[in-house]
């Protein structure tokens, strides 16, 4: 074949041919822009149980809450258990209100007898005088047993609203001693060996005396028992015709020491005391069973003691046995 010195003329597009085979993968794309929140989705099943947490710590105390309202009433309860043992009670002491008081006749504080508590102690008032008249004491009451001493322990008032101390001539009775009588007044401290002391006991029950009229100790009743044995003291004058008398029931009339001078008088405004010859003291004497109704019993000066002692009325303190 010949050549030509020229190119020809371009020719016609020829037909498409097949497709190529597939090229390779082309790297990675930059990031894409976030595209927009979606639409909730639906809420997916429950996730099985945790484990249990830790045990967190103690919170602060809350504020009280408000009174809740008042709740029906509950049915009743089984028996509780046993309580503890009581207290002790020492044995004869039943709690009580009575009283015994107890009078020396010295300067000894007297014991309560045994089971019986002691209240108080203090000075045997017998009875005082004011105005010139006499307002006793039983010596069987708490009331003869006061717990300070003084010449003039009362003063007096009247309706202006004024009231006076120890500016008259009054008077306070006092149990005395079995010290020897002074020749002489005495005061402050000299006088404390010549004022009985006293004692208020808590007691299971009333005590009461017994007296005989005779110089024999009477017994108590069946089912009673002896707190004392004494002398019958029945009343008793100072200052001319004031004084006082005591119950012949009450433990105050049964004296364990007999003695013409039984009490020591106190003039309140000078603050001393001494026995004076117009105080005197009565007692129930012994009456002959043979001689209850003579028309003029014997008269009769005493001065012995020990006979003054037979002729005096015996008689005994007794409590009903608890």
């Amino acid at each position: 074949m010949e050549d030509f010195p020229y190119p020809g003329p371009e020719g016609l597009i020829g037909t498409a041919g097949p497709p190529g085979p597939p090229g390779q993968r082309g790297p990675p794309g930059l990031p894409g822009q976030q595209g927009p929140k979606g639409y909730p989705g639906d809420q997916g099943p429950d996730g099985t149980p945790g484990f249990p947490g830790s045990v967190g710590y103690v919170g602060m105390i809350g504020d009280p809450g408000d009174d809740g309202e008042t709740g029906e009433v509950g049915d009743r309860g089984p028996p509780g258990m046993n309580g503890p043992p009581g207290d002790f009670i020492p044995t004869g002491h039943v709690p009580s209100a009575f009283l015994l008081v107890l009078h020396s006749q010295s300067d000894v504080i007297p014991m309560c007898p045994q089971g019986m508590p002691l209240l108080w102690n203090g000075y045997s008032l017998l009875y005082m005088e004011g105005q010139e008249k006499a307002h006793s004491q039983d010596l069987g009451r708490a009331g003869s047993c006061l717990r300070m001493f003084n010449t003039m322990p009362f003063t007096y008032c009247n309706i202006n609203g004024v009231c006076n101390y120890a500016t008259r001539n009054d008077k306070t009775f006092w149990l005395s001693t079995v010290a020897a009588i002074p020749p002489t007044e005495v005061n402050e401290g000299a006088i404390l060996p010549y004022i009985s002391r006293c004692s208020v006991c808590e007691a299971p029950s009333p005590a009461v005396a017994v007296h005989s009229q005779d110089h024999n100790i009477p017994p108590c009743p069946r089912g009673w028992r002896s707190l004392w044995l004494g002398y019958s003291f029945l009343m008793h004058t100072g200052s001319g015709d004031q004084g006082g008398g005591q119950s012949l029931s009450s433990p105050g009339s049964c004296l364990q020491d007999f003695r013409c001078s039984p009490f020591v008088e106190c003039t309140g405004a000078r603050g001393t005391c001494n026995y004076f010859a117009n105080d005197h003291s009565f007692w129930l004497t012994a009456v002959s069973s043979d001689r209850q109704f003579d028309s003029s019993p014997p008269s009769e000066t005493i001065k012995d003691q020990d006979q003054l002692r037979r002729k005096t009325s015996r008689c005994q303190v007794c409590m009903k046995n608890g």
